[in-house]
């Protein structure tokens, strides 16, 4: 019995490990399955290919447990040689493995970085906030990647949110409250930690769709975005700026706690000890995973 077929009886310990259920597994086996056919049938299809149809080394694991294999990666992140000990592999397969199916799961999830679009189920405004975590010295262009805020090395993102809309009725008694869920609408590139929320934000050049608001904290004061009323220097806020401020922070936590279950795979929130230009498709990918699980 093979670890995915193990792990899919056991629901419970399959999204500890994974953090996706079985049912959202299946679904995207399914979908990475297709996926690879087609990617198969591109590359037999390139002019002046030489090699035969099957030709090349031959995966060790099924396709299924080399996409488990990537999301205990990501839930986890423990090290390559840890998986090649668990999978029967070395970590050098491991590491080719992951880095095939990445593209693949990009194709499928389609996390755009410029256009963002609100669907008829969803609140038509839109919630900005950068995104930075640790990651290895640069051995070039150090002082690029410092941040004077966090006094280390960083990477930086802008993640876009959109919240879905209440479902209309009034609630029964006794019942739990309705969780608001929220989408990941966009990811930027990713940018050096000393580059300014601002200077992510020009340099992303996020389309907006018309008719949909769009809001961010102070760190956006100065672009098209709705940000908080800022305290003047010497003095206070009005009452009514006061209460403007309050109303803003409490739709623009969606954003806060998109965030935050993004870090639920911890390869978004840890040192990242990955190459550096593959930090994007990364961030996108643990984008694609939140949204099937809480969008």
């Amino acid at each position: 019995m093979t670890h995915s077929e193990r792990l899919l009886r056991l629901p419970e310990t399959f999204r500890r490990l994974t953090g996706i259920t079985p049912d959202a597994f299946r679904a995207l086996l399914a979908q990475l399955e297709a996926a690879v056919l087609d990617a198969r049938r591109r590359r037999g299809e390139r002019p002046g290919r030489r090699r035969k149809p099957g030709a090349g080394r031959k995966h060790a694991n099924a396709l299924a447990e080399r996409l488990l294999m990537l999301l205990v990666y990501y839930r986890t992140y423990v090290s390559h040689a840890f998986l090649g000990l668990l999978f029967n592999i070395d970590s050098g397969n491991v590491s080719r493995n992951i880095a095939a199916l990445e593209p693949l799961l990009a194709g499928i999830f389609r996390i755009p970085e410029r256009r963002v679009e609100v669907k008829q189920d969803e609140v038509r405004e839109l919630f900005f906030d950068g995104t930075e975590r640790p990651t290895r010295r640069p051995r070039k262009r150090q002082r690029r990647h410092y941040s004077g805020k966090k006094k280390r090395h960083t990477l930086k993102n802008q993640v876009v949110v959109v919240r879905k809309r209440k479902r209309p009725g009034r609630r029964k008694a006794g019942a739990a409250p309705q969780k608001r869920r929220q989408r990941v609408a966009a990811v930027s590139r990713t940018s050096p930690g000393k580059v300014h929320d601002r200077k992510v934000y020009d340099g992303a050049r996020t389309l907006v769709p018309p008719g949909v608001r769009a809001t961010g904290d102070l760190g956006y004061e100065g672009t098209a975005l709705r940000t908080p009323a800022k305290k003047p220097r010497g003095g206070e806020l009005t009452r009514r700026q006061r209460r403007g401020n309050a109303r803003l922070s409490r739709r623009r936590v969606a954003v806060e706690h998109g965030i935050g279950k993004m870090k639920i795979w911890r390869i978004a929130a840890e040192r990242y000890r990955n190459p550096l230009r593959r930090h994007t498709l990364i961030i996108k990918n643990v984008a694609g995973l939140h949204n099937l699980v809480f969008a």
